[in-house]
């Protein structure tokens, strides 16, 4: 079948409730943490998306035991000293960054050196961000261009504790380094910027010895080393990344009304809430719940009829890090001219994408001023594509976040779209398309 997606007509008025698959963040974590725990771990609603399987084929790997079938996802954890570290071992993160960087943390006692490798996209990305503090514990790597994949890690058998500052605002970075801190004696303290806690709120569950102070501008956690980790039986709840596709098309789409359930809603992962709110759209949280130690509710969202232009606040950035190029869409066609700075971390995912988001807003007819950290977007309230105006989208090192931005601007705004490289969505949201369709049946 070919690997593209036409769409040449605007979606009609919808009204629908929908689920998404389980969060791919919280999933990720649970194959982490299950693989140190001590027995049986299983799993609901997980993700079976490429970064999830890479995860799984990383553990087992490992040594450990995996089983997957239609009703969850089992791990038979052999405790926190349970891999096996063979020699010329290979683990391959393919797409996933979170994968890639958070299993170095695991692997810093490794007793035989470890090759990771990733895909195109994942080989372009920066990897000296995590080497340069888990170096600090006694680790040595060895990168391509000393930055990039594959690298090789040489664990330690004396391992020492760390005082880290984490300034980036990476969860990655910052979860790489809880997870080494756990195979270390003494406590490491961690001076990190705001981002997802998702890494600490588990750590919590599971009453490992971490501690966490909340300060206005960032987080204090000091971590022990740990000797057990109980097993995790855990409903995935649903990814507020992959709500936020559907969250938009409804807010731009006319007379139109959508109920997403149960949904992470993390304090630190609803950044696209809060500023989408700002900018005049109606959404509600209903039955909110806390489980083991997340947050989540259904989402209702209903069409906007005034969307207003934003200033955005830079201290929201990292809550809404990987959905800003769909909330880009919803700057286009506001009241004014939207601002977004600080953004500098956007160039650090699967593709360079402020540049993306420019090359789409530009297609849109949009005018943007754009630079290595910032975009200005000159809004349109009035925005409708000709019927007749053809775009392309293609060459986007298959970042999945490009092909569904892509998708739902189609959708929004009208034109005829051909666009490329469909299985993008293989690595985060598989079902995209499905859901996709049967939202457009019911218009």
């Amino acid at each position: 079948m070919p690997n593209i997606v036409k769409i040449e007509k605007k979606i009609k008025n919808f009204k629908k409730i929908i689920r998404v698959p389980g969060d791919k963040s919280l999933s990720i974590r649970w194959v982490l943490f299950s693989s140190l725990a001590k027995g049986t771990s299983k799993a609901k609603n997980l993700l079976m998306s490429q970064d999830v399987l890479a995860a799984i084929n990383a553990v087992k790997k490992l040594g450990i035991r995996v089983s997957v079938n239609k009703k969850g996802c089992k791990i038979y954890g052999k405790g926190i000293e349970g891999y096996k570290y063979k020699k010329n071992l290979i683990i391959d993160a393919q797409n996933s960054g979170t994968l890639g960087r958070l299993i170095l943390g695991l692997l810093v006692n490794c007793l035989e050196p470890i090759k990771i490798i990733g895909d195109k996209s994942l080989s372009k990305r920066d990897f000296k961000r995590v080497s340069e503090p888990l170096s600090k514990f006694g680790v040595k790597f060895k990168l391509k261009d000393k930055k990039f994949l594959p690298l090789k890690i040489y664990g330690s058998s004396e391992l020492k504790p760390i005082t880290y500052h984490e300034n980036k605002g990476s969860a990655q970075c910052k979860s790489s380094i809880i997870f080494a801190a756990m195979r270390t004696n003494g406590t490491t303290t961690i001076k990190a910027k705001k981002s997802r806690n998702h890494t600490e709120l588990l750590c919590k569950h599971l009453k490992l010895p971490i501690s966490i102070k909340n300060k206005r501008n960032f987080d204090e956690i000091k971590i022990k080393k740990v000797k057990k980790i109980n097993i995790l039986n855990y409903e995935v709840p649903s990814d507020i990344s992959s709500s936020a596709f559907f969250i938009v098309l409804t807010a731009l789409s006319c007379n139109s009304k959508l109920i997403i359930k149960n949904v992470n809603i993390n304090p630190s992962r609803i950044g696209i809430i809060t500023i989408l709110k700002k900018m005049g759209i109606n959404i509600i949280f209903k039955n909110q719940k806390i489980y083991k130690g997340e947050k989540k509710a259904d989402i209702k969202v209903v069409s906007a009829k005034n969307i207003k232009a934003i200033n955005c606040p830079p201290e929201l950035n990292s809550g809404a890090i990987d959905e800003f190029l769909v909330i880009f869409l919803v700057a286009a066609k506001a009241k004014g001219v939207s601002y977004f700075k600080n953004l500098g971390e956007l160039n650090q995912k699967e593709s360079p994408r402020l540049k993306w988001a420019e090359k789409i807003l530009t297609n849109l007819g949009v005018k943007t001023v754009t630079t290595n950290e910032s975009i200005k977007i000159y809004g349109n309230p009035n925005l409708i594509l000709d019927l007749n105006k053809k775009i392309i989208i293609k060459n986007f090192l298959k970042d999945h976040r490009v092909f569904m931005t892509s998708i739902i601007a189609a959708l929004s705004f009208g034109g005829k779209w051909i666009i490329h490289d469909k299985d993008s969505i293989n690595t985060s949201f598989p079902n995209f398309l499905k859901i996709i369709n049967d939202i457009k049946k019911n218009d």
